[in-house]
């Protein structure tokens, strides 16, 4: 294997570690301490069963995939559709986010930066994904 080759399969899976880590810790966090989270964003969730309950759902989502993108680090035949769900996920997240502030305003100074540390999260993983594509059809083409 080439020193190269070895270079992007390590990036792909510390950026895998580090997304799934990141989306497992929220997802834990929102689950068993909304209250403590949500606050630290001036959003009040203490005595809103509904609320709460509707926060909680997609946390779930979140666990799941941040699960899936730990399997990646793990079993490489995952690598490729556990990088697909990291950039799903951070992308998907940071883009509604900006696009909420385009149509509702600009929300908490933390919410903001969530915005800001999704994109930049979602755009490592979509380098990180497209750099595997890209090495394996070099590798079917030759």
């Amino acid at each position: 294997m080439k020193t190269s080759s070895l270079k992007i399969q390590v990036a792909r899976k510390l950026t895998l570690l580090l997304s799934g880590l990141v989306a497992c810790g929220i997802a834990a966090t929102i689950l068993f301490a909304p209250d403590a989270f949500y606050t630290a964003y001036g959003i009040e969730v203490a005595g809103n069963t509904n609320l709460t309950n509707e926060l909680k759902a997609p946390a779930g989502v979140l666990l799941v995939a941040g699960l899936l993108m730990l399997a990646g680090v793990f079993r490489s035949q995952l690598t490729a559709v556990s990088l697909t769900a990291a950039t799903t996920i951070y992308l998907g997240y940071g883009l509604s986010r900006f696009l909420s502030i385009a149509l509702d305003g600009v929300p908490h100074s933390g919410l903001v930066d969530a915005a800001i540390l999704e994109i930049a999260i979602g755009g490592i993983c979509l380098i990180a994904l497209l750099s595997g594509l890209n090495r394996r059809n070099a590798h079917t083409t030759n």
